[in-house]
């Protein structure tokens, strides 16, 4: 087969009379003989067998790991390839799915150093040979591998996670064993703050027992000295959800630092953070730089999280207004606005289609509204709403290019136009890209 594209997911694609084959591991311009795996009726799955011609942008992983683990899906891609690739898995996106071809869509924004970037590691914990082993599950299994190096983790992780997996085993903590039931530690959760160097190790038990807790604390703060907290997070429930509802702060306080720009956050062991704070100020930035504010516009900042991007926008608008569904992620929005001294900001709990209109009837007219929504983007009443307040701006920062090229289509047909669009490399060696749209008023 002749490799002719890469999918949203990083397989290759190639037709063979005409039926599609995706091909894991295969790169565009690449011959090579496959063996087909698997068959529906208009595309298959096939494995590579032997690359005959190679493509320029191959090249060897740099993890032993890859290729086994899941985290990873384009270590054998140069990043310029990567790059490239990410931005027309965008363009792709609009023209097929938004049918817009008329806008601008930039070069992606890597990164400098495309590894060691990840601020945040959760890794499940279990026993081999008598031994705890901790890394991430085998790809589409519960099955752990044992891993010391993750690339994409920050060193401090990496490091963080072998120290506790030791203290562990020395003082005769068990692994949980998911299929009984039984043990008592299920994950470790670390979290490394980028400006500040502080360290938060979070222990997820099954249940409230930890034996020799007095000695794994004085462990735990011996061996990792920018330690700043250590938490026991309780989950007795049989689930695939790391986070148990109970957090118990061990020693020291309860949330670390970090700075994106110049917007300081505390963030606790449950707290949403963005896992890459350095391409995060450079979407937040873009943000900004599409919001166009000269110091008297209203902003509305819907699914605005801990106040990520609410907080920069606050800085420049003359006030902000935030919307997010989940709780806990307005209450680190107010307290992140507090520790900034940032007054000109509203956070609110509830779904943006519900709470946008009822500020509209109070006389909230927004000059820009900002969207970050989930994977599945936008609500429809939400888009609707956002048609019939007539912003000036629209800035939409999307984590999926299919939901936002959808989404785009109806701003489109409801009188925005498409400017430009940015994508960013939040993820290097990963297919995921994100994206920062401008839309104006027509």
């Amino acid at each position: 087969v002749y490799v002719e594209d890469l999918t949203h997911d990083g397989n290759g694609v190639a037709k063979v009379d005409g039926y599609t084959l995706f091909i894991p591991n295969a790169l565009p311009r690449e011959v090579a003989d496959v063996v087909v795996t698997k068959t529906n009726k208009s595309y298959g799955f096939a494995r590579l067998v032997r690359i005959e011609k190679e493509s320029e942008a191959r090249i060897t992983p740099t993890c032993e790991h890859y290729g086994t683990c899941g985290g990873c899906q384009l270590q054998h891609m140069s990043y310029d390839a990567q790059l490239q690739a990410k931005q027309k898995q965008v363009q792709d996106a609009l023209a097929k799915i938004g049918g817009i071809d008329d806008c601008i869509v930039h070069p992606t924004i890597g990164m400098n150093e495309p590894w060691r970037y990840r601020n945040k590691a959760q890794t499940p914990v279990g026993e081999r040979n008598g031994k705890i082993i901790a890394g991430f599950y085998k790809k589409r299994s519960h099955y752990i591998i044992d891993i010391d190096r993750c690339y994409i983790q920050h060193e401090e992780n990496d490091h963080a996670i072998q120290t506790v997996k030791r203290i562990a085993e020395t003082y005769g903590v068990k692994a949980y064993d998911e299929e009984n039931h039984r043990g008592i530690l299920r994950h470790v959760l670390v979290r490394h703050g980028r400006k500040t160097n502080e360290l938060m190790v979070v222990l997820i038990t099954n249940g409230r027992e930890l034996p020799n807790k007095k000695k794994i604390i004085a462990a735990i703060k011996n061996e990792l000295p920018n330690v700043k907290s250590i938490v026991q997070n309780i989950n007795s429930k049989r689930t695939n959800v790391i986070l148990g509802e109970e957090t118990i702060v061990l020693w020291g306080d309860e949330y670390i630092y970090d700075k994106i720009g110049d917007v300081t956050f505390a963030i606790s062991a449950r707290s949403f953070f963005q896992v890459n704070p350095e391409q995060t100020e450079v979407l937040s930035e873009k943000a900004l730089e599409y919001a166009g504010l000269t110091g008297q516009e209203t902003v509305i900042d819907a699914y605005c999280g801990i106040g990520t991007i609410s907080l920069f926008l606050a800085k420049r608008a003359k006030h902000v207004y935030g919307v997010e569904i989940v709780p806990d992620a307005i209450e680190d929005a107010k307290r992140n606005a507090r520790l900034n001294g940032i007054e000109n900001v509203d956070f609110v709990v509830g779904e943006a289609e519900k709470v946008i209109p009822a500020w509209y009837d109070e006389g909230v007219r927004p000059d820009v509204i900002v969207v970050d929504p989930p994977r599945k983007g936008c609500d429809e009443s939400l888009l609707e709403t956002m048609i019939a307040m007539k912003p000036k701006r629209i800035v939409y920062v999307s984590c999926n290019p299919s939901t936002l090229a959808r989404d785009l289509r109806i701003l489109e047909e409801g009188g925005f136009r498409t400017v430009e669009v940015q994508p960013v490399d939040m993820f290097p060696q990963t297919t995921h890209v994100e994206c920062c749209v401008l839309l104006k008023k027509k």
